[in-house]
């Protein structure tokens, strides 16, 4: 059975957090499924939300760590990170994409289409498919509407991808896009 996820899983560097993630299963009040795609951010590099220090918006990612951080992208997509690292630094995990496992009927009601594979493929499709909103800015990860599971030890490891970051400007050479190998349920493919 695989273990519930708790503040202390995510007192690490987001690359690591990012990585550690794939593969772990994410459920916002019941819908949701397997994280395979997520990409890392830290106050240290400036395609990062937390570059120029703590604002309104962003203040929730300096902790503590095992928060939502939500935000809108394009004024009109609601887009989803857990926060990372110890207090005070300014870091965050953006899901990127997952495989739908569970809710699947509220995801298409959602998203307003029937083929799985697209209604979590980009973190705006995701947020749209698990009703993500500025509602969910700050709370744990670990009470509800949140669960989120460590990925299922197997006897075949998890394989990761690794890679530049999407949709970016800035910091573009840093490898901190990661994905599951395989997956059908990626926002873009990888290499």
């Amino acid at each position: 059975m695989p273990r519930h996820l708790h503040p202390r899983d995510f007192a690490h560097d987001a690359p690591a957090v990012a990585h550690a993630l794939i593969g772990a299963t994410m459920l916002v009040d019941g819908v949701g499924g397997i994280i395979v795609e997520t990409e890392a951010y830290d106050r240290t590099e400036p395609a990062s939300h937390c570059h120029p220090g703590p604002t309104p918006r962003n203040k929730v990612m300096f902790g503590p760590p095992g928060h939502a951080y939500v935000y809108r992208s394009y004024g009109m997509h609601w887009c989803l990170n857990f926060v990372c690292r110890e207090n005070g630094h300014g870091a965050g995990v953006l899901i990127r994409a997952i495989e739908p496992t569970h809710g699947l009927d509220r995801m298409r009601e959602r998203r307003g289409l029937q083929d799985e594979r697209l209604l979590c493929a980009g973190p705006g499709r995701l947020g749209q498919a698990l009703g993500i909103t500025l509602e969910h800015y700050g709370l744990r990860l670990d009470k509800p509407p949140f669960e989120v599971w460590a990925a299922p030890a197997s006897i075949t490891p998890v394989q990761v991808l690794t890679g530049p970051r999407i949709g970016i400007s800035k910091a573009v050479d840093l490898p901190w896009r990661f994905g599951l190998a395989g997956s059908r349920f990626l926002s873009r493919r990888f290499g």
